[in-house]
């Protein structure tokens, strides 16, 4: 690659720094090629990307983002999932990599905290921003439709105390 290409990837890779709420940087030695593109096809199911880059043009991407804590992480075959949704890269990772044991966290961060690959973990066991929008909506909803039912049971027991008379009286 010449030195235009690899400035064009370390500006790739910079936007992509500059736009993600959370990185993860995983290790992936003996990977296969049939594998990584199965854990992309899984990423960006997900909403996530995952690229490959060497470590030294991901470390020089990374200078005047959130995320320049994480060059110390760059050592050996690494690899960065990364996604605007704070856990939809982690659930992923973590998933891929309990399933195959080549594949690795090695760590990452969600804005300018740093974490180590436990803390991608816990933060793969929370539920996705989806789902926190629609419980909050559920309990949102809940009281209001206990208050409509229980406005509307008198006026219910009305009706039908009206129609047994009205039933009463046809039948006399």
């Amino acid at each position: 690659m010449d030195r235009s290409g690899k400035q064009a990837l370390v500006d790739n890779l910079h936007q992509t720094f500059g736009s993600a709420n959370l990185v993860v940087v995983t290790s992936q030695a003996g990977l296969t090629v049939a594998e990584v593109s199965d854990l992309r096809r899984k990423m960006r199911a997900a909403g996530a990307g995952y690229k490959v880059a060497k470590n030294r043009l991901a470390q020089r991407a990374l200078k005047g983002t959130k995320y320049e804590g994480l060059d110390k992480l760059f050592k050996g075959p690494t690899a960065i999932a990364y996604s605007s949704d704070p856990v939809a890269a982690a659930k992923v990772a973590v998933a891929y990599a309990n399933s195959n044991e080549k594949f690795s966290i090695v760590g990452g961060a969600m804005g300018a905290e740093v974490m180590g690959p436990d803390g991608i973990k816990a933060l793969a066991t929370l539920p996705s921003l989806d789902e926190l929008r629609a419980k909050l909506i559920g309990m949102l909803q809940t009281p209001a439709t206990r208050i409509a039912t229980v406005l509307q049971a008198p006026a219910g027991q009305l009706a039908r105390v009206f129609g047994a008379y009205a039933k009463k009286s046809e039948t006399a």
